[in-house]
């Protein structure tokens, strides 16, 4: 195990890698920028080392800063936590051709999976479905045509090097494909500095589940259950949960060996979660996100795994110490994104002052957050202040003590998505389980 790690960024994730070092006696160093100065993590880090100015090119996202960091503190590993440089290939080899352990996949992977053409050429080579599309990018209009023909519009237009639903277009005729193609090559192009893009099918009313691995760097490789995560608006998840309530057994044990069967195609090691599509009893691979979720508490609370601890013990060497027939779900666990933000104003972002933050407690709910009373939201970085996780016998018991600590949790000063949740919570769709990715737009709408 490693003695003293860096923590390459900020928030919620930056306090939930530094409690699981806590745990297990490991020393922790964290960047920050000036508008994280005064920030928990900050206060709760062994050492503290600031890399730059608010903006997050001349920050967080500033490789050179966070090495010299590294360098400097002496540390033997860099966890990236997720966003920022948690799946940039050319910031881990840097790291380890320092000998500096990146904690997260080999770059190999990371190149391999980062296309998500390529990343579908690998599930097809694994034997794990895709959705219908094309082979390969899409050279030209008039070949994207020919293929939407071929698979039945509605197609979707999708960025090689998408991520966040940049680069994503829905056609569903000739006209609004040509138009599709122009936008999402344009947007990736700014966004990405890759305007390729590939076909696949649109569904119209599917969910989103997705499945957490966990490999060693000995050949191990394991699942510990699926999520769904379907309440989402614009791509972004706003609540997830498990396990996946419209799953039958036999198509969970498929599912969950697909995910499996993709990752050793591609090499993959550490902590990983492959994210599918599913509708009408049939699943299809989306990609893999290469580093911990955002939702992985949700897994925790029903496995009893700490996925933080099994990521510092895979790089550091370890084998992997759990089996797959030692993995049990037990109960139901459900996350709400807690987000500065107005959801009653088009989910505005609302920085600013917390004059009072008050966090439930209660058996079975856990909150994972860097807020404190007078702590300043700056409005520079993702809206992201916190989560809320329950754990409960079942789902009805889960979403019973989701709304309780909801009516419990105080953040006084700025708007958050709070009253949402306490919302959804009572929404009798969300209930029965009866929506799909569609469900928070067709809400607001109504």
């Amino acid at each position: 195990m490693f003695s003293r790690i860096l923590i390459a960024n900020r928030g919620e994730i930056a306090v939930r890698i530094i409690h699981t070092c806590q745990k297990l006696g490991v020393q922790t160093v964290v960047v920050f920028s000036e508008a994280d100065r005064d920030s928990l993590p900050v206060r709760l880090a062994d050492a503290a080392i600031c890399i730059g100015p608010a903006e997050s090119a001349k920050s967080y996202l500033n490789i050179p800063s966070i090495i010299s960091a590294a360098e400097i503190s002496d540390v033997e590993a860099v966890h990236p936590g997720y966003g920022f440089l948690s799946e940039n290939a050319h910031f881990a080899d840097i790291c380890r051709s320092l000998d500096i352990e990146f904690i997260g996949p080999t770059s190999d992977a990371m190149d391999k999976m980062a296309d998500k053409a390529d990343a579908r050429a690998v599930a097809i080579s694994a034997g794990v479905p895709v959705l219908p599309g094309s082979d390969g990018i899409i050279e030209d209009d008039d070949e994207a045509i020919a293929v939407a023909r071929k698979i039945g519009y509605p197609v979707m237009v999708k960025a090689c090097a998408g991520g966040g639903g940049r680069g994503v277009r829905v056609a569903r005729n000739d006209v609004s494909l040509r138009t599709g193609l122009a936008q999402a090559r344009s947007e990736a192009e700014v966004c990405f500095g890759n305007s390729t893009v590939y076909l696949e099918k649109f569904l119209e009313k599917p969910r989103h589940v997705e499945v957490q691995i966990l490999a060693d760097n000995h050949g191990t490789c394991i699942h510990l259950g699926e999520r769904d995560c379907s309440i989402q608006r614009r791509n972004q998840k706003l609540c997830e949960e498990s396990p996946s309530a419209v799953l039958d057994n036999r198509t969970r044990k498929k599912l969950h060996e697909a995910a499996v069967n993709v990752c050793k195609a591609c090499g993959y090691t550490n902590a990983g979660t492959v994210e599918f599509l599913y509708q009408d009893g049939e699943f299809y691979f989306l990609e893999i996100n290469m580093r911990v979720q955002v939702e992985h508490p949700v897994t925790e609370m029903v496995t009893g795994i700490d996925i933080v601890e099994q990521q510092l013990r895979i790089a550091s060497g370890e084998k992997l110490g759990i089996r797959q027939k030692d993995v049990k779900s037990r109960g139901h666990a459900i996350e709400c994104r807690i987000n500065a933000e107005d959801h009653t104003n088009n989910f505005a972002p609302s920085p600013g002052l917390v004059n009072m933050f008050v966090d439930p407690v209660r058996d079975g709910v856990r909150v994972d957050s860097h807020m404190y009373s007078g702590y300043r939201v700056p409005p520079t970085y993702d809206s992201l202040i916190g989560k809320l996780i329950v754990h409960g016998k079942d789902r009805r018991d889960a979403i019973k003590k989701m709304d309780h600590a909801i009516q419990e949790f105080v953040i006084d000063g700025i708007k958050t998505t709070l009253p949402f949740h306490r919302e959804l919570m009572n929404n009798h769709k969300f209930i029965n389980s009866d929506y799909d990715l569609n469900f928070v737009t067709d809400l607001l709408d109504l």
